[in-house]
């Protein structure tokens, strides 16, 4: 079912990839076209590669309503660009009208650049009545055996074995449900596609319908999410995740956390049950330790011009050494393209902020994934950071790349500081582990 790219090409990819989502210490291009500026992302794909860019104003209209990013929601396509994608085979992987296409190429995934664990995903797709193709979760980014090292949830006329509405073998759509061979999908029409992943549980579902249920008695752990492009033309659209199973760690008496008295900054419970905190320069960082991790935030600044903070694998007790996800709503001359210092949801220091999504006085949510040396941001559900840290391994994130377990830490920047938190959810990634046979 899987086609290898031969050396050659996956060095062409790899390079298209670097080049369209930012990877390393470079930031997307900013460019301006016209009266717009855009921020622009190239695929390499013969003979000429195609220019993906969007408009501040085109990210901006891509911002979840207030609730749905609230409950967790992020988008992870923009509707414009390959930000935060990477392309793992030779497919004319594109983007048309709000929409991801392939038709010709080679076989292979297009995944998300982190993984993902317990989530719910909602898209759309449309595709040829004999088109087969899928949506691969906990996947690596090259599968080998779609019963083995991830569950594919397919995409393919009722005459194949797992029609659409299945997950390859693993179970079958069930007889009357949408794709089966009593009740055969539209071709050429946009459809539902649902799947929560959840523990040990897939179900999915295909227009508001649940077509089948898969329960893995030996459940694979976190990895990517893949598009695929087998034959026929497949596209993909409004595709929007919300991660599962994160712990709220604001109480009222901050028992998952621990201050320093001895430093500046105030972190208090207000009588909204709200995390105020106030001056600098000071800290309170998680009693539990986190390696790989979704964290989910709403924060308000009190004020303009506010700088802040949430800091990941710090070393416990240390001042501040960590990968830092800015908070900072400022940006320079009325250009949501040019962040102040990094930006909201930028990795300070690393990577800026692509574009600043949220505004001072006002609530945002923020959604920050730190997979392996990999680490990404959504602002307001749209994302604006992803960095691979490529530098040689340290203790210390300031100096080098850590991957060992860490605090998360709240900042207080400076005297100026007055910002509220009234969410702060993590989750740790659980490891990806292919089953073996029993002996």
């Amino acid at each position: 079912m899987f086609a290898s790219a031969r050396l050659a090409v996956r060095f062409l990819l790899l390079l298209a990839t670097i080049l369209l989502v930012g990877c390393g210490s470079q930031n997307p291009p900013a460019e301006t076209t016209g009266s717009k500026s855009v921020v622009s992302a190239t695929v390499a794909a013969p003979p000429l590669p195609p220019v993906f860019e969007a408009t501040a104003e085109d990210l901006m209209t891509m911002r979840l309503v207030a609730d749905e990013a609230a409950a967790g929601w992020v988008r992870l396509f923009d509707g414009y660009t390959f930000f935060g994608w990477e392309m793992a085979s030779a497919a004319n992987w594109r983007v048309e009208d709000h929409a991801i296409l392939a038709d010709a190429g080679d076989s292979g995934l297009l995944c998300t650049s982190v993984a993902w664990c317990d989530f719910e995903l909602k898209l759309q797709f449309k595709s040829d009545a004999e088109t087969n193709s899928g949506i691969f979760l906990r996947s690596p980014l090259e599968p080998t055996d779609a019963a083995l090292d991830c569950y594919e949830v397919n995409i393919a006329p009722p005459s194949k074995p797992f029609p659409s509405g299945s997950v390859v073998n693993r179970a079958k759509v069930a007889d009357g449900k949408p794709g089966s061979e009593s009740s055969p999908l539209t071709a050429d029409q946009w459809h539902d596609y649902e799947m929560t992943m959840d523990g040990d549980l897939l179900t999915i579902k295909i227009d508001g319908e649940q077509t089948s249920q898969y329960r893995d008695p030996k459940p694979l752990g976190a990895k990517r999410i893949g598009l695929q492009f087998r034959t026929g033309k497949i596209a993909f659209r409004d595709i929007k995740l919300r991660p599962l199973n994160l712990k709220p760690m604001i109480d009222e008496k901050l028992s998952l956390w621990t201050t320093f008295p001895d430093k500046p900054g105030e972190f208090e419970i207000n009588d909204d049950g709200h995390l105020h905190v106030t001056g600098g320069r000071g800290q309170s960082e998680s009693k539990a330790m986190y390696a790989n991790s979704v964290t989910l935030v709403e924060a308000k600044t009190l004020s303009d011009k506010l700088n802040s903070g949430l800091f990941f694998r710090c070393i416990p007790g240390s001042n501040m050494d960590g990968y830092e996800c800015q908070i900072n709503n400022g940006i320079i001359d009325n250009n949501p393209l040019k962040p102040v210092d990094c930006g909201t949801g930028g990795i300070f220091r690393r990577q800026n902020a692509r574009i600043v999504l949220s505004n001072d006085l006002e609530w945002f949510s923020m959604l920050f994934v730190a997979d392996g040396t990999q680490f990404c941001g959504w602002v307001n559900g749209v994302q604006v950071s992803d960095w691979k840290d490529n530098r040689n391994r340290d203790v210390n994130p300031r100096n080098g790349s850590r991957v060992e377990a860490g605090s998360i830490m709240v900042q207080a920047h400076d005297p100026t500081t007055d910002i509220l938190f009234r969410k702060i959810d993590a989750a740790e990634l659980v490891p990806f582990v292919v089953p073996h046979e029993e002996e």
